[in-house]
């Protein structure tokens, strides 16, 4: 059973960087193709970020475009999400993702942005 553990969320204000960072267990990490989601407040949960089980190709979705940023540690079972200037309409909850036969989630951290 894959177990998947986010953390890094946090209040900000908006223009400042965060990383987030999911930790994965129980399973073989590099065999698997990871994701960031976030779920806005009243939003359905939307794909951010992918990154394949190399990290050679990785997928950033238009609204963040140029800000974000998604990388993996096949040694240390983690993946990464940089976060550089934050808007406010990044506040959700971040959710990582792992896909192997099925998808596994996390339980999400919470990034808000101030303006």
């Amino acid at each position: 059973q894959v177990q998947l553990v986010e953390s890094g969320g946090g209040l900000v204000q908006a223009g400042v960087s965060l990383r987030l960072s999911c930790t994965a267990s129980g399973g073989t990490f590099s065999t698997y193709h990871m994701g960031w989601f976030q779920q806005a407040p009243g939003k359905e949960r939307e794909l951010v970020a992918a990154i394949n089980r190399s990290g050679s190709i990785t997928y950033i979705a238009d609204s963040v475009k140029g800000r974000f940023t998604i990388s993996r540690d096949n040694a240390k079972n983690t993946m990464f999400l940089q976060m550089n200037s934050l808007k406010p309409e990044d506040t959700a909850v971040y959710y990582c993702n792992a896909k192997y036969a099925m998808d596994y989630w996390g339980k999400g951290t919470l990034v808000t942005v101030s303006s």
